[in-house]
């Protein structure tokens, strides 16, 4: 027993791995496996166990962060809005190009990955069924909008497009 654990004391420096996220965890089972099997020393145990603990604790709280907090979601606010108005410019494409704009948001071609049609506020939380944002066709217009950060319609936490036609049709022909 003398000799297993002198020999397991060399490896309680690689404990401070831990401190390492994702590679603590991995260095972590590592270390439980070898005390429990090959050096059968409790220390080296304790410290594996803490360092998968650790590991598990940080992406356990970015997960929380990412999916609860205010300020995750003010930071999907600016990345929903920029999607919002990349869709405005799929909008206008689609009716130059049909005559009419879109029935649904899921009509216009995916020849490229530049826009999305699914809102990322909706989208972070786990669970929610249609992430799309909201769009309705009426008539010769349309309405276009995020949920926001409460992921209920119509209420004044609602994010729409900043970019209008008149934004979208304005070129620079000056040369430089």
């Amino acid at each position: 027993m003398t000799t297993n654990l002198k020999s397991a004391r060399h490896l309680y420096g690689r404990g401070w791995l831990g401190l390492i996220p994702l590679v603590g965890g991995i260095v972590g089972i590592g270390l439980i496996i070898l005390g429990v099997f090959k050096y059968r020393d409790r220390k080296l145990i304790i410290i594996g166990a803490a360092d998968l603990f650790f590991t598990v604790a940080i992406y356990s709280s970015m997960f929380y962060y990412f999916m609860y907090s205010d300020a995750a979601a003010k930071g999907f606010a600016q990345t929903s809005q920029m999607f919002l108005n990349g869709l405005v410019k799929e909008l206008e494409f689609y009716k130059l190009k049909n005559g009419s704009y879109p029935d649904s948001l899921e009509q216009l071609p995916r020849n490229h990955d530049i826009f999305s049609i699914h809102d990322p506020l909706l989208s972070r939380r786990p669970g929610t069924k249609d992430t799309k944002y909201n769009y309705r066709k009426t008539g010769d217009t349309y309405i276009l909008f995020s949920s926001g950060i409460d992921r209920i319609p119509n209420t004044k936490d609602d994010i729409y497009p900043t970019e209008t036609l008149n934004n979208i049709s304005k070129t620079d022909t000056t040369k430089h």
